[in-house]
């Protein structure tokens, strides 16, 4: 009896723990429970996500077709969105099928290089359309702005993107937004039915390495290349001035384009010539020098070097009968000075090829003429003109009313010997300009600049030096009585330049300071590609050389010896030495070199003339100054060209 009380006791113990413990455990599971079995953030993309996976299998069949017609499409359309118009894409198809079919099998051999890497087939279908539709988009409003096609190395301006939105005429129609909406829809529809690739990590590096090896022999090797070329009938005539590199557009259209533009650059890159020595350079400027120059007894004048941004004379072109009023003082600075022509590197874009040769005294053909000249440049102190000004007591400025980090200038002309740099970063401000900024159109009115630097000789206890590369009448060009003539709303500006030239040149008579004048325009003007005067004259690759003739003025306050101006025509990179010799400056054995091929090589550009044979000496002269190891003559002093070694 007693052991059933003690049991019957112990029993309700434990019943009486057991519900203490649920009691307490039914909470504690109540706060775990959602936590172990979390309903996700998102349900339906979850939902969504397990639809795509179960698409993958279900739709096989279809992913594979969308994968293998993927390349077709994105060239298709990446086609069809540079030029506009369907109807210039079939003329490829039916023309140049050839040419087609070698952008499909380029297109091809990329998807398959990319789908080695992502896997995943609606990502690499999302990052091909990405960079193709980009390209396409990025030909079709450079050549709408300025009618030159894209060439892969165009793309070191990325990161001048902003300063380049505001040249380019960026219009987005109806047609562009449609063509954008089939691309979305193909990837969306990539995207929902999850096509991918069941490869191993060994067959995936197959793959990558069987596309990348012949995409990359396309490009560096001559020996593949060649015949892929002639077998696809691409077009390969060296395109040597911009005309003609838009006439093999024309045969080539845009992604066989690319591709063969890209051949071309890679093996016109800079190599230094086996014959290049010490010993070389030395044997080359050993010729005797005359070192009795003294500044026409001693003064110093100023020089100023204008180069203005698109300035040009369309009166060269007798049709466009265009009015002598626009050029009204630019005529009479020639009639009070000297005048002539002068032969530019560029036309319509690429100040900086101008640019480089004005503030060099070199050739960019010596250095294969890139298109940015300045991203050739050694990184150290460079023997620019403004080092031999700085040397002999000028002070050495620098303006351009525009962002500094444009082209890198900031960055890279502080090697150049300046020792005053002006820009114009914000347009809202006047942060580096010492006098009010006006502008005229998009940019800085060419007046703010002639008196910036009227300020900068008043300013100065020294002699100056000062190069300026304008930006007033650079486009766009529709501001104007009638925003759809460019042509004449361009007239109006030069116009405006030429009066802010008159003023300019009338406060100069002023000064009592020696001051000579050189002022010359980069290039003819950028105009809208199929709408552009340029088109209405019929030019073409074989009748386009005025494009590259600038006029040109040597203008003085003072009675300078215009004798040495020689009366033929010249490349722009012998306008240092003209300007050295009418200022009676001294010459070391580089100087007397140059002034040596001036004589016998006036003009030495392939943009002009492609038929003048390549300079071996002076080729290897400029390399050697802004390349190399500067053996030749420098203007800067040992201790300074010790420290940038």
């Amino acid at each position: 009896m007693a052991k059933k009380t003690i049991n019957s006791a112990l029993d309700s113990a434990v019943k009486t723990e057991k519900a203490l413990i649920n009691d307490v455990k039914d909470p504690i599971e109540a706060a775990i429970s959602p936590a172990e079995e979390k309903k996700p953030r998102f349900p339906k993309l979850k939902k969504f996500n397990e639809k795509r996976e179960k698409n993958s299998v279900k739709y096989s069949k279809l992913n594979t077709f969308i994968m293998i017609i993927f390349p077709i499409f994105i060239c298709c359309m990446a086609e069809i969105t540079q030029s506009k118009y369907i109807s210039s894409f079939v003329n490829l198809v039916t023309d140049r099928p050839t040419v087609f079919l070698f952008d499909l099998i380029i297109t091809a051999m990329f998807f398959v290089f990319l789908l080695g890497i992502f896997k995943k087939g609606w990502l690499t279908i999302l990052i091909q359309s990405f960079i193709y539709m980009a390209l396409s988009t990025t030909e079709l409003f450079k050549y709408g702005t300025n009618g030159n096609h894209l060439i892969l190395s165009d793309m070191k301006l990325v990161r001048s993107v902003k300063s380049l939105t505001s040249f380019a005429y960026i219009k987005i129609t109806p047609r562009l937004i449609l063509y954008y909406v089939i691309a979305v829809a193909f990837i969306y529809l990539a995207f929902y039915l999850n096509p991918k690739i069941k490869a191993s990590p060994i067959r995936r590096v197959t793959m990558c390495c069987a596309c990348l090896l012949p995409m990359s022999a396309l490009i560096v090797l001559p020996s593949f290349y060649k015949p892929v070329y002639n077998a696809f009938k691409l077009d390969t005539t060296d395109a040597t001035n911009a005309f003609k590199l838009n006439e093999k557009f024309d045969k080539n259209h845009f992604l066989a384009f690319l591709v063969q533009t890209a051949s071309e650059s890679y093996a016109n890159r800079l190599v230094v010539p086996e014959t290049y020595s010490e010993e070389y350079i030395n044997q080359i400027t050993d010729i005797p020098v005359d070192t009795y120059e003294d500044f026409n007894g001693g003064q110093k004048p100023n020089v100023i070097v204008i180069m203005s941004e698109s300035y040009a004379d369309f009166r060269v072109f007798n049709e466009l009968k265009v009015d002598d009023n626009y050029y009204k003082y630019f005529d009479r600075a020639i009639s009070e000075g000297k005048g002539g022509i002068a032969i530019t590197p560029t036309y319509a874009s690429w100040t900086v090829r101008s640019e480089f040769e004005l503030l060099f005294g070199l050739p960019v053909r010596g250095i294969n003429t890139p298109n940015m000249p300045q991203r050739e440049l050694a990184d150290r102190e460079q023997p620019a003109l403004a080092q031999y000004y700085k040397s002999w007591g000028y002070n050495t400025v620098y303006v351009h009313p525009f962002q500094s980090n444009f082209y890198s200038r900031a960055k890279i002309y502080g090697h150049f010997g300046f020792e005053k740099m002006v820009y114009h970063d914000d347009q809202d401000a006047t942060t580096d300009f010492n006098v009010p900024v006006d502008h005229f159109g998009t940019y800085v009115d060419d007046s703010t600049v002639f008196d910036q630097i009227l300020y900068e000789i008043k300013d100065s206890d020294k002699p100056i030096y000062l190069h300026t590369t304008t930006m007033q009448n650079h486009q766009p060009y529709d501001q104007g009585e009638d925003p759809n003539n460019e042509f004449v709303n361009y007239l109006t500006w030069i116009q405006h330049t030429n009066e802010g030239l008159h003023s300019f040149l009338a406060e100069l008579k002023k000064i009592d300071e020696p001051t000579l004048v050189f002022f010359v325009g980069d290039h003819f003007p950028s105009l809208r590609g199929e709408t552009s005067v340029y088109n209405q004259l019929g030019l073409t690759g074989e009748n386009c050389s005025p494009l590259y003739q600038q006029k040109y003025f040597f203008w003085s306050n003072y009675n300078a010896d215009f004798s040495y101006v020689p009366e033929n025509e010249f490349s722009f990179f012998y306008v240092p030495y003209i300007i050295l010799n009418i200022i009676d400056a001294p010459h070391d054995a580089f100087i007397e070199k140059m002034n040596g091929y001036m004589k016998t090589l006036p003009v030495y550009s392939t943009e002009y003339n492609d038929e003048i044979p390549r300079n071996e000496e002076l080729d290897i002269l400029t390399m050697d100054r802004v390349v190399l190891e500067e053996f030749s003559p420098s203007p800067i002093p040992d201790d300074e060209l010790s420290t940038h070694d």
